[in-house]
């Protein structure tokens, strides 16, 4: 019997023409799945951008009501909102050195005012140093106390104010240091004027006065005390300064020049060495270099606009970036603004931009090198079928009995595959070239049967076959 072929010479598959739309909407759909992964990567650059672009929340603490630490912070806050609109500090009440100290430590806070001798938290890392306060002992004109030793058995004044208790511990720490007994000293905690009526009346051995060199503590205290003996207060020198501060990192030996209280008669009369402690803006060591940096940039660059506000900014002071001290040391971004010199937060920021635009540019080159790649593996995957339909037209004119059936079964592996897969891979374009090949092939098939398989024309004579196939 004559073999049907599978398809009429020059038809095109059945399946062709609607594998074909598909392919088009998958296309279509595959383009628009590309836009999205790319609206995608922009939204994620803009959103890094955000969040390395210079703004900021930061919580602070404010430092004892009513203390010096209070006013300067609400100075910072003022000068900050409108140097830095994209700044925002949030202020938190703490109610001591102590509890601000804790706040860092515990996370509660970005930034926080300690004092060096006070609780220093140990997670706290020096941005800038606000204020060095000198520790004054100032003595009553002709007074007989030559030494720390001289103060067993007599009453020493303490400033009334928010530091008191802070101010206390320091005496402590300075008669336990002197191996002076703390039950043989008293104490006395009044304000300024009435602790000078203490020293005329010889009730006060000596006040101890924490400040700067500069309108304080210090300088109230000695004013006072020359105002009610009518004398010379002098300071006593603490030459041991410099172990205490050894002991003690906390404190850290200072000479104070001559006059540096009060100009005349001068007080004190000769430089004088004795302790003195840092009142510092910290931050927790794991705070970002770029926003610490920034944070000490902005104090140091608006030093002017502050003290207008406050004369508390007059002695602001960059660390030193070499300082090894154990407690509150220079934060490492601090340190290499401070050593790189002036470099803005918006530079250092440029600098992330730039890594990062090279991160991206070379992300997409890479993208870009394998869509490629893979697009030429996939146009050659896509066309191999087509030269293989071409092929075996070709071969089937030569072709005999047992190889145009090898061929026919190449031909059905070969349509079962490409239809099996065409909805996801090719175009319109590749698949009418397919259809056409396809239709060259069974055509070229279909002959070739026909001249090996001459078709059975019932009863009767058969014709001579030709003398090709005789032979």
């Amino acid at each position: 019997m004559r073999r049907e072929p599978d398809t009429a010479p020059g038809d095109r598959h059945p399946a062709v023409p609607g594998s074909a739309a598909v392919v088009r909407r998958r296309g279509r759909w595959g383009r628009v799945a590309l836009a999205v992964g790319v609206l995608l990567c922009l939204a994620a650059g803009f959103a890094i951008a955000h969040l390395w672009s210079p703004h900021a929340n930061l919580r602070v603490t404010t430092g004892p009501p009513g203390s010096a630490a209070q006013r300067f912070i609400a100075a910072f806050a003022a000068v900050s909102k409108a140097q830095h609109p994209r700044v925002t500090l949030d202020l938190v009440q703490a109610d001591d050195l102590a509890a601000s100290a804790r706040a860092l430590e515990e996370g509660r806070t970005d930034l926080a005012i300690v004092r060096s001798d006070v609780a220093p938290p140990a997670n706290g890392q020096t941005v800038v140093i606000l204020r060095r306060d000198v520790v004054a002992l100032v003595l009553p004109p002709h007074s007989r106390v030559e030494s720390v030793a001289g103060l067993a058995g007599k009453t020493v004044g303490i400033p009334a104010g928010p530091l008191q208790a802070d101010n206390a511990r320091i005496l402590d720490t300075v008669l336990g240091y002197f191996d002076v007994p703390l039950k043989e000293v008293g104490r006395m905690v009044l304000p300024v004027d009435e602790l000078a009526r203490a020293v005329q009346q010889k009730r006060v051995a000596a006040v101890l006065a924490v400040g700067p060199v500069a309108p304080g503590e210090v300088v109230d205290v000695v004013a006072a005390v020359a105002r009610a003996t009518r004398g010379t207060p002098g300071i006593l020198a603490l030459d041991e300064a410099e172990t205490i501060g050894k002991r003690f990192p906390g404190f850290e030996a200072f000479d104070v020049p001559a006059g540096a209280f009060r100009a005349r008669p001068a007080t004190p009369g000769d430089t004088v060495t004795t302790l003195a402690v840092t009142y510092r803006f910290v931050a927790p060591e794991w705070m970002p270099n770029v926003v610490a940096a920034a944070i000490a940039r902005s104090i140091l660059t608006t030093k002017a606009k502050l003290m207008a506000v406050t004369p508390l900014a007059n002695q602001i002071e960059a660390p030193d970036p070499d300082d090894k001290s154990p407690i509150l040391p220079v934060h490492p971004g601090v340190s290499a603004y401070l050593s790189s010199g002036d470099q803005s937060f918006f530079d250092q920021v440029q600098q992330y931009f730039t890594i990062g635009g090279l991160i991206i540019s070379l992300a997409g080159s890479l993208f870009a090198a394998a869509t490629a790649y893979w697009s030429r593996r996939r146009s050659e995957a896509d066309w191999r079928p087509i030269r293989r339909l071409v092929e075996i037209a070709d071969e089937a004119s030569r072709a005999d009995l047992a190889g145009l059936a090898a061929l026919e079964a190449d031909f059905h592996g070969l349509v079962a595959a490409v239809l099996g897969r065409s909805p996801e891979n090719g175009d319109a374009d590749r698949q009418s070239a397919f259809a056409t090949a396809l239709a060259h092939a069974r055509h070229a098939l279909d002959k070739r049967r026909s001249i090996l398989e001459p078709p059975n024309l019932g009863p009767g004579p058969r014709p001579a076959a030709p003398l090709v196939a005789a032979q």
